[in-house]
């Protein structure tokens, strides 16, 4: 689907990748649906992509939604049948680091279901409607993460393994209908998303990172080329292809990450749980 064409609802839109989607997709011609957990936030930035210049309504819109509330994901999905949309982007999600006895179950919950479930929730919500349409596509944010596991990683990694399955098999299900199912897998990305621990950890191996416009590059390109999949750098592409052929060839290649790891019990992973968001009420939880 060409650019100009899409009718984007983009998650996670606030955030580092997402606001550098949101600019590219917008400035390609797409109408996209901001979509994010503050509206103040969403609005913000909305008024930072069309500058000076008053955005259409129907070219860009903002509406705030925990996609960890059922209710929350049916007005969603209520607004962007209403809206027209044609192009689903499950950008948001939270991150996970450390050894595993060192993570709280309450967060652990929390990462499998914003950056897993969500997504299947809202996808399925919203496959009524794109079906109708004569062209849709769901494009699923994951993670070099979710086709390699690296040490640290164990939660992050089975969310994005777990998406990125999703996406494949949903894919083959609908492989005689309108609706493409795909996944892009980025690596590192210079963002707030990555904590201190990581930074510190990424240092220690070695790790290449992407700027954010990278990733929102590599988004527009697989939307308008409408392949299965897509994962950004090198090596990480390379591992990709011999993790899937013979995973255990690469178990020693990662002792260096392994022992760069923070102490057990030492660290959490996540930020602290940020307060929810005001309930809006379903007019006004969608505006431009």
């Amino acid at each position: 689907m060409k650019a100009g064409d899409a009718r984007v609802l983009l998650t996670g839109a606030s955030g580092g990748i997402g606001r550098a989607m949101a600019h590219a997709l917008f400035g390609s011609g797409a109408a996209v649906m901001l979509v994010g957990r503050s509206l103040p936030a969403l609005t913000a930035l909305a008024h930072e992509i069309s500058g000076s210049v008053q955005a259409p309504p129907d070219r860009l819109r903002c509406h705030a939604a925990d996609l960890c509330d059922p209710a929350a994901i049916d007005e969603l999905r209520d607004a962007a049948v209403a809206w027209g949309a044609n192009v689903v982007v499950h950008n948001a999600g939270v991150p996970s680091f450390g050894r595993l006895e060192s993570l709280v179950t309450a967060d652990i919950q929390r990462v499998l279901h914003t950056n897993l479930l969500a997504p299947m929730l809202l996808t399925q919500a919203l496959l009524p409607h794109l079906r109708r349409l004569s062209q849709a596509q769901v494009i699923c944010v994951g993670s070099a993460l979710g086709r390699i596991g690296l040490p640290g990683f164990s939660v992050y990694s089975a969310s994005k393994f777990g998406l990125r399955g999703f996406a494949e098999a949903l894919r083959r299900e609908l492989g005689d209908s309108n609706v493409r199912i795909q996944y892009l897998g980025p690596r590192s990305t210079r963002t707030g998303f990555n904590s201190a621990d990581v930074e510190t950890y990424n240092r220690a191996t070695g790790a290449a990172t992407d700027a954010p416009q990278s990733v929102a590059l590599a988004l527009l390109e697989l939307l308008e080329s409408e392949a299965a999949e897509r994962y950004l750098g090198f090596p990480e592409k390379l591992a990709v292809r011999l993790n899937g052929l013979a995973p255990s060839l690469l178990d020693g290649a990662f002792d260096r990450h392994r022992s760069s790891l923070p102490a057990a019990n030492s660290y959490s992973g996540l930020p602290a749980q940020p307060n929810p968001p005001r309930t809006l009420t379903p007019s006004s939880r969608t505006e431009s």
